[in-house]
């Protein structure tokens, strides 16, 4: 009776750990986040896994689950740059995380004319650029894609329609990033809601982590019983890629 006691005990204290190793990991290293819609594309699609870096900006009660912690506002405070992926809380209902690239700092004038980014007067560079044949976005004729240049040198590609059906996201205000906030725009441009809709700017506070690399991509043409089809559902070249 004793043996099967400790054999229970043991057992319960592996689980124990396990679990405060996970939380460790969880809240103070990398935290796994999946992408359910298309605002990203083409840097992130639909049924891509990715790890963020909890400890790339610091941490804040939003690093922690249920955001248990009381943390004012951040601790051991890293930069954010431009052209970071970053997950964050959307300010108002931060029960809900957001994935966006950052192209807005403090003190900043954001606006976008005739779809073109300015950042403090100044029309961000971008060229037109082939897209990876794999992706769904290659097979629309009313998407071009384009190679952007943010002011720190970073490059990414985004997505726009050529048909112009999203005007909002076109021509915008001119929108100043408050002290202590960032802006937020998605890869996907008219195809996403972020600082320029009903996001507006970002609070530090509010900043999780930026996302580093993929370690699970799927296509979702399987569902998680029918495991021969698994090997074509599964995008084996998006596995461990690094995000840009």
């Amino acid at each position: 009776m004793e043996k099967k006691s400790s054999s229970w005990f043991d057992f319960a204290k592996t689980i124990f750990w396990a679990i405060v190793i996970a939380v460790i990991f969880r809240s103070f290293l990398f935290e796994p986040f999946s992408i359910p819609s298309g605002s990203m594309i083409p840097t992130l699609r639909v049924g891509d896994y990715l790890f963020v870096s909890k400890y790339s900006y610091g941490y804040s009660r939003y690093s922690f689950p249920f955001g248990v912690i009381p943390i004012k506002d951040r601790v051991w405070r890293g930069e954010p740059e431009y052209g970071d992926v970053v997950v964050f809380r959307r300010p108002g209902n931060e029960g809900v995380d957001y994935i966006k690239r950052l192209v807005g700092k403090p003190g900043d004038r954001i606006q976008v004319i005739d779809s073109v980014l300015y950042i403090n007067g100044q029309a961000m560079p971008r060229v037109e650029h082939d897209l990876d044949p794999s992706d769904p976005a290659a097979a629309d004729p009313a998407v071009q894609a384009y190679m952007e240049t943010l002011p720190n040198g970073r490059e990414y590609m985004i997505l726009e329609r050529l048909d112009k059906s999203y005007p909002l996201s076109n021509n915008t205000r001119e929108f100043l990033v408050d002290d202590g906030h960032y802006f937020f725009m998605g890869d996907n441009r008219d195809r996403s809601n972020d600082s320029r809709m009903s996001v507006g700017n970002v609070p530090e506070k509010n900043l999780i982590g930026r996302a580093e690399f993929l370690f699970f991509s799927h296509n979702g043409s399987a569902h998680i019983w029918e495991i021969w089809k698994w090997p074509f559902a599964i995008r084996f070249s998006r596995i461990g890629m690094g995000i840009d």
